[in-house]
């Protein structure tokens, strides 16, 4: 028997656009479209696409309660026996969204395969959803990111559904944890691990922890009555109208604004454009996320030497941690150009 399969592509590899047509609306069109062509065409009789969906990125991270009850509807109509989304590679908005849809899925009973970069925010949020398989950063190892998908989705099929482990099936860890008996009880698993250590010889732990950078504290400022402070924020604080488009999850860019002049942040100078907490008090007074009215007065009273001319933000709602290294390794050399002595960052 042959599957039903449902494709899930945004806006560009859809092929309608790129960031211009992001804020597509969510459709749906009969057969293949873009990679789903290819896709379909490796499937050979295993599985067939039937419908794809498209949906702009920007669109759908504006509007996702919109988006996943129609979904709902659209998936109820078709009865697919599985979803594909993607590959979404880094791109953030795509993975969120690729994500989502395979979350609104499996609450449907519906498997879905992707393909994503290890560091797309949205396989760590929604990796229990869907198997993904590992892609490279970026649309250029699409040649290899498609047979990888197609080789999961065949073992899909020909296991009926019970594809195995990671190791097995070559898809990306889901972080869910399955009872199974073991030839060796828990004890003497962990004495052969902790032999094998110690040994310098190979070994797999049975539940890998995650590995985070550590960053040093620096020293406490000395003199802060001749410090140029500088304020950066992850609480997405950008002047009104949002004039880069900083997006509201998984931001691709961050803003660079001034603030010469200013003596504080109005609802009228300033708005918030996160998306991850109730926008309302910061709207309301953006200086509750971007204090620059107490560092004024601050400056005044000489507590600081002076507050820098220029503010930093993004918004650190599912961003991706490579991102944000990036960003903050970009940040922190113009503040260190611009003679600044100490930053504060604020968050929500």
């Amino acid at each position: 028997m042959t599957l039903k399969v449902v494709y899930y592509l945004n806006q560009f590899f859809a092929q309608k656009g790129g960031e211009e047509m992001a804020h597509t609306p969510m459709e749906v069109v009969e057969g293949t479209v873009g990679v789903g062509s290819q896709v379909n065409t490796m499937l050979q009789d295993k599985a067939e696409i039937t419908h794809t969906i498209i949906c702009g990125d920007s669109y759908f991270n504006e509007n996702e309660s919109q988006c996943c009850h129609g979904l709902q509807e659209i998936l109820t109509q078709l009865k697919p026996d599985l979803i594909i989304a993607g590959p979404a590679f880094n791109a953030g908005r795509y993975g969120m969204a690729c994500g989502t849809v395979a979350k609104v899925a499996h609450e449907m009973g519906i498997t879905t395969i992707s393909g994503m970069y290890p560091e797309n925010p949205g396989y760590e949020l929604f990796r229990q959803y869907a198997y993904m398989v590992e892609t490279g950063n970026s649309a250029a190892s699409m040649r290899k990111a498609v047979p990888a998908m197609v080789k999961l989705i065949n073992r899909y099929v020909e296991t009926d559904g019970e594809v195995g482990s990671p190791e097995e099936a070559g898809y990306m860890p889901r972080g869910i944890r399955v009872n199974f008996f073991a030839e060796k009880r828990g004890s003497e698993r962990a004495v052969d691990l902790l032999i094998s250590k110690i040994g310098g010889q190979e070994f797999t732990t049975e539940y890998p922890m995650p590995v985070f950078d550590r960053v040093e504290p620096q020293p406490p400022v000395e003199m802060m009555s001749t410090a140029k402070i500088a304020l950066v924020t992850s609480g997405g604080v950008v002047p009104k109208g949002n004039p880069d488009h900083i997006e509201s999850s998984s931001a691709s860019k961050y803003g660079e604004y001034s603030i010469r002049g200013l003596e504080t942040l109005t609802e009228e100078t300033h708005e918030t454009a996160h998306g991850g907490y109730d926008p309302v008090a910061c709207n309301q007074d953006p200086n509750r996320v971007l204090p620059v009215d107490v560092l004024r007065d601050m400056e005044r009273e000489g507590v600081i030497g002076s507050l820098h001319d220029m503010f930093y933000t993004t918004v650190g709602n599912g961003t991706a941690v490579a991102k944000a290294k990036e960003y903050g390794a970009e940040i922190a050399m113009k503040l260190q150009k611009a003679g600044v002595t100490a930053a504060i960052f604020t968050s929500t």
